[in-house]
């Protein structure tokens, strides 16, 4: 029996989650990622609290990107989580890709987290 691409999607996420959790000292940085826009958050899990997020449906960000669906706009959102997590105090996280392959646009947000403060 072979997967539909969403199926497989929702398995990587469910194995992707049963092995990454957010702690108080290394929240989650969990991604979703949409045809139109891409969603960050850092979860806080034990305490099931979101502390800082980010995202292209922001006027900040909207008004300044042609696209919130490419890597540029994923870049943008990468920076801005960064400098927000740091701000609060957040240095280091766990990367949590939410069942998509780390390729395209998550990588691009993941490498502009990275080059803007963030430790994962």
């Amino acid at each position: 029996m072979k997967l539909t691409r969403r199926e497989s999607k929702q398995r990587r996420h469910r194995r992707v989650r049963g092995k990454v959790s957010g702690s108080p000292e290394r929240p989650r940085l969990a991604v979703f990622r949409s045809n139109e826009h891409i969603y960050v958050q850092v979860i806080d899990d034990t305490q099931h609290q979101t502390l800082v997020a980010a995202s292209t449906v922001e006027p900040e960000l909207k008004s300044s990107l042609a696209s919130g669906s490419n890597c540029d706009a994923s870049a943008q959102v990468g920076k801005l989580i960064a400098v927000r997590s740091l701000e609060k105090g957040i240095t280091q996280v766990v990367f949590d890709r939410g069942g998509n392959l780390y390729h395209g646009r998550i990588k691009a947000l993941a490498d502009a987290a990275r080059e803007a403060g963030l430790d994962f």
